[in-house]
């Protein structure tokens, strides 16, 4: 039985061991931290528990799809709920759109606001539909090893799509910024901008419009719980606290990790980490990327996260909201050109216990609040609290609500954590934007081109950032270490 040694406990590692396990290698998962779950890790304090990464349950296919492949259901794990609405919008002071999975009601609600709009919304949802199927039918399961996977009938069909933008097909919806925002905010699970972002990938907006958003009891960590529960039941052993430090390789052969703790030999090597970090680990002419390399990827952003304990409840908010109310093209130009701090951010909240009655004491609230910032930028030129009152400061402007003099307790992470934390590139949140320049065979290779038995998953590889996307990497990564090493 061959050996495996996979490196990093996230979505992508537990996904391709639990596929690892069932093909019948004798898998092993060191992790760094003492949790599994990577940036799906899990804050508890004072009662309170907080996802301190993905909030988002979209695309529930690629879960149950995941669990199907061992004869199970998310169900014999966690309790899922539908979010209705599944998140609000707010453009300026008591100005806010409700955002449903329901393409009719969505369809009268653009019509409401620009008259002839819901015609073209719904001509639009009918394309991102069909480009969510071929997405998933075609593309995303492929390896990333041939430009001609990408070549099928349906695909060759769209290739206008990835020329023109996601604005551009936004601007041909409705010329009302309310709705091209509305349009346009999937995208930025992707990590790049609209301006970037080909038009094909609006199959994100089926994803949430004609999918839904969805929350498991108790948090995304209890997925990871869920496939870590998976893989042990498999034979799979999880080792929590142990760094890797080495990477050994004799003649393009990878022999050995060495970690804080011990030293383990392994026939193949699996990384779930991160991608840079982890080529570090080894000598450099076994490395396929230069840091100059890394250096001019097109990252997603880093993020200012605030985890919150409230007294009392907040009926007034809902459990997902954006905040739109400020220049939403001066924010990206903070985060993607100027590479600076930005003075009026947008910004996300979540406050899970409005539907979870288990992550948060009875009669109080637990709030999460995200800002999208830039890679690469020092987190000593900015104070993260003057961050949080602005946050609360809208909050109240918009709202009515004023939260400060209901705060417990906060606690913050950084782009210097997930540097920390995650070994994170450049402290990016979210992983490789993907961009047309980085979609597909254009990212960093599953497999090594130098050292014949490496593989790399997770979201700076294919197919591309999000859970999701991450849990599909592991499928697809197993089924390449099949192939060469069977």
């Amino acid at each position: 039985m061959k050996k495996i040694v996979i490196l990093g406990a996230g979505f992508s590692s537990l996904s391709a061991a639990n596929y690892l396990a069932q093909m019948g290698y004798k898998v092993k998962i060191l992790e760094k931290n003492n949790l599994i779950g990577g940036r799906a890790n899990v804050l508890k304090r004072e009662g309170f528990t907080f996802d301190m990464g993905p909030t988002f349950y979209w695309m529930p296919d690629v879960f149950d799809k995941f669990f199907q492949d061992f004869g199970k259901k998310p169900s014999d794990y966690y309790t899922l709920t539908q979010l209705i609405p599944s998140y609000r919008i707010y453009f300026g002071s008591q100005d806010y759109i409700d955002n449903y999975a329901d393409i009719p009601r969505m369809k009268e609600t653009f019509e409401a606001i620009d008259p002839g709009s819901g015609q073209r919304f719904e001509r639009f949802m009918t394309n991102a539909k069909k480009n969510y199927d071929i997405a998933i039918k075609d593309l995303v399961y492929q390896p990333g090893e041939s430009i001609f996977e990408l070549v099928t009938l349906d695909a060759a069909l769209k290739l206008d799509e990835f020329v023109k933008t996601i604005r551009y097909d936004a601007k041909q919806v409705s010329s009302n910024p309310k709705i091209q925002k509305i349009i346009e905010f999937p995208i930025l699970f992707l990590g790049a901008t609209p301006s970037n972002t080909p038009m094909f990938y609006n199959f994100m907006n089926y994803a949430d419009i004609g999918l839904g958003t969805w929350h498991p009891k108790g948090g995304m960590h209890q997925v990871a719980l869920a496939m870590k529960d998976l893989a042990i039941s498999q034979g799979v052993e999880i080792q929590t606290g142990e760094a890797a430090l080495e990477i050994v390789i004799e003649q393009n052969l990878v022999t050995k990790v060495r970690t804080e703790k011990g030293t383990y030999d392994c026939d193949i090597l699996l990384s779930g980490a991160d991608y840079a970090h982890t080529e570090a680990l080894m000598p450099e002419k076994y490395r396929q990327y230069t840091q100059n390399y890394w250096n001019q990827r097109a990252l997603a952003p880093s993020a200012m996260l605030f985890y919150v304990g409230f007294e009392g409840k907040i009926p007034e908010m809902i459990h997902h909201s954006l905040f739109f109310d400020s220049d939403f093209e001066q924010h990206i130009a903070a985060i993607y050109t100027n590479k600076s701090w930005p003075t009026a951010p947008l910004f996300y909240t979540s406050f899970p216990s409005m539907s979870d009655d288990t992550v948060a004491p009875q009669g109080k609230e637990a709030g999460i609040f995200l800002i999208p910032i830039a890679t690469d930028i020092d987190q000593d030129k900015s104070n993260p609290k003057d961050y949080l009152d602005e946050i609360f400061r809208r909050i109240h402007e918009n709202t009515g609500i004023d939260l400060r003099e209901k705060v417990i307790f906060y606690e913050y992470f950084g782009i210097r954590d997930f540097q920390n934390v995650y070994h994170s590139l450049r402290g990016n949140a979210y992983g490789l934007a993907n961009t047309l320049l980085q979609t597909h065979i254009l990212r960093p290779r599953l497999k090594s081109k130098k050292v014949n038995n490496m593989y790399f998953s997770g979201q700076l590889t294919v197919p591309g950032p999000g859970v999701p996307p991450a849990i599909i990497s592991g499928n697809i990564v197993s089924q390449l270490i099949k192939k060469y090493h069977p």
